[in-house]
C-alpha cells in the first residue's frame, strides 16, 4: 500500500491516534516488536504518562495526523517501547515514517532552540500561518535552520575518489563532503572542499541528488565530478587516509541509509555496466 505525507503546519483539536514522534535528546520513542518499530499514538504516551514538554505539527500521514515532541531528558520508555538514534531506525521503521522522524527531529530542535528572539530576547510566538517563530516585541522572524552541504563522487576513469574522516568509524571510507559558505555557489563549494581536503581540481560537475540529512539539520546536495588535474594531498584536519579504488575493490563504505552510498553504487554501477558491455 502506498502511504501519502501531506505536510502541514496548522494545529488540530487532539485525537488518540495522532501518531508522536517523540525525542528524548537525539532518541525517537518507538513501539518496537522483533520485525519492526513504530511511533506511537497520543493516546498510548498518554496512557503511559508521558507528556510532552514541547510540540509541533507535521501534517498527515494518509489521514492521521502527527506531531513532532519533546520529552524530558530523563523520560523512560514505558512497556512495549524503547529509545533508538534515527541511524539505529533506518530499515526498521517504515520508510515514510522514517523520513517524518528526520523532519520531526529537526523540528523539534528548532522549536527547542528558538523560544527567545535572538536578537532581544524576547519569548517568541509560533506563527499559525508558516514553519516560523516570531518575536512580539521586535518582529523577528525565526525559521527552521538549514545546512547546506555538497557530497561529491570524484572519477578518475575506472576508480574513485574515497576519504576515511578522523570521525569515521575505523576502517571505512566515503566520499568528500562539506558545508556550503557564506556567499558561495554549489559548484563553488564543491571545488573548494575538494581541493581543501584532498588537493586535487576536477571538472564537469553534475548534479545528482539530495537528501535531507537531519544530523542535526543538513541538506546534502550530490554531485559527480571528473578529475581534472593533482595529485592526492591530504588535509589533515578532517582528514587520515585518501586514495583512489577502483570500482571492483573498494574498502568498507557506508550504508545505504546516505547519499554517499548512492554516488557509490551510482559509480560501481556504471562501471560494471560498461565492463559488462550493456
Amino acid at each position: 500500500m502506498v502511504t501519502e505525507f501531506q505536510p502541514d503546519v496548522r494545529a488540530h483539536p487532539p485525537e488518540e491516534h495522532d501518531l508522536f514522534f517523540a525525542f528524548r535528546g537525539r532518541e525517537l520513542l518507538v513501539e518496537q516488536t522483533p520485525a519492526r518499530a513504530a511511533p506511537p499514538t497520543r493516546g498510548k504516551l498518554a496512557m503511559a504518562g508521558l507528556g510532552p514538554l514541547r510540540s509541533q505539527p507535521l501534517g498527515a500521514l494518509d489521514g492521521v495526523p502527527c506531531i513532532s515532541a519533546e520529552l524530558a531528558p530523563d523520560a523512560a520508555a514505558p512497556g512495549g517501547m524503547t529509545f533508538l538514534g534515527l541511524r539505529d531506525l533506518f530499515g526498521i521503521l517504515k520508510d515514510q515514517e522514517y523520513a517524518i522522524a528526520g523532519q520531526a527531529y529537526q523540528i523539534m530542535r528548532w522549536d527547542q532552540i528558538h523560544q527567545f528572539c535572538g536578537r532581544c530576547g524576547t519569548p517568541t510566538e509560533t506563527k499559525s500561518d508558516e514553519r516560523a517563530k516570531v518575536c512580539p516585541t521586535c518582529r523577528l522572524i525565526s525559521y527552521p535552520r538549514l545546512s547546506p552541504a555538497v557530497i561529491v563522487a570524484v572519477c578518475r576513469e575506472d576508480e574513485l575518489l574515497l576519504v576515511h574522516g578522523h570521525r569515521h568509524p575505523e576502517g571505512r571510507f566515503t566520499v568528500v563532503a562539506g558545508f556550503v559558505e557564506a556567499g558561495e555557489t554549489l559548484e563553488d563549494a564543491v571545488r573548494r572542499e575538494i581541493d581543501e581536503e584532498v588537493g586535487v581540481e576536477v571538472k564537469n560537475i553534475r548534479y545528482f541528488g539530495s537528501q535531507p540529512w537531519p544530523f542535526p539539520d543538513s541538506l546534502m546536495i550530490g554531485f559527480t565530478a571528473e578529475h581534472a588535474r593533482g595529485e592526492i594531498t591530504i588535509g589533515e584536519d578532517e582528514i587520515a587516509e585518501a586514495g583512489w579504488f577502483r570500482w571492483d575493490d573498494l574498502p568498507r563504505i557506508p550504508s545505504k541509509i546516505s547519499i554517499s552510498r548512492a554516488l557509490i553504487d551510482w559509480f560501481t554501477d556504471s562501471r560494471r555496466n560498461a565492463h559488462s558491455g550493456s
